[in-house]
């Protein structure tokens, strides 16, 4: 009696070794071959994906410090004041970019300042926290690392100032964004031309 590997197979469908085609793998030539020409088109793609990830982790930050702007006025209100946006400090999850008063990289939060100092002490209840994406800074125009909201959710009559670029690129590059909120309250999202936020322009 004949083994299964010698068994007769239709014209075409039996390889010298007696294994059906569609039984066979890929040789280790046609492997190399995939991932060569993978590699090629991962090299050449690549470059052209970048701007488009820093636009998005650009966005994804002005969205989100708008948004916590937006909520720590509604907080000031709704409590009489009383409510700080502070910087997160620097080396807070690897981030190392914020070693500067002006330098939110880190990222944020809003606390209840409990005590009315202007700052986000460890035993006052935050509110909500934002971490920065990686590879993004953000730059806070004038100011110090806190930002103190009275009772009507403004800045004391002051306005506030943000630019936020990809890491170690100017605002001239045009994923860039800023953050302005005027001494009324009104908070807008500029282009790369309009950055520094000013009293005026706010």
């Amino acid at each position: 009696m004949q083994s299964p590997l010698h068994q007769s197979f239709p014209a075409g469908l039996v390889t010298y070794t007696g294994i059906p085609q569609a039984l066979r793998g890929f040789t280790l030539i046609e492997v190399l071959l995939v991932i060569a020409i993978l590699g090629v088109l991962t090299t050449l793609a690549g470059p052209s994906f970048i701007p488009t990830i820093e636009r998005w982790r650009v966005r994804q930050a002005a969205e989100s410090l708008t948004s916590t702007i937006y909520y720590a006025r509604s907080e000031a209100i709704k409590r009489s004041g009383r409510v700080v946006i502070q910087k997160l400090p620097n080396n807070t999850n690897g981030c190392t970019t914020a070693s500067g008063t002006q330098d939110w990289d880190c990222g944020w939060l809003v606390c209840e300042d409990t005590n009315d100092n202007g700052v986000c002490n460890t035993t006052e209840p935050i509110l909500q926290r934002y971490d920065t994406p990686t590879n993004v800074q953000v730059t806070r125009t004038g100011g110090a690392a806190s930002i103190k909201l009275n009772r009507w959710g403004l800045v004391d009559g002051a306005w506030l100032g943000f630019s936020i670029v990809p890491l170690n690129e100017s605002t001239a590059n045009p994923a860039a964004r800023g953050i302005c909120m005027s001494s009324g309250g009104r908070i807008r999202v500029i282009p790369p031309e309009d950055i520094p936020c000013t009293s005026t322009s706010s």
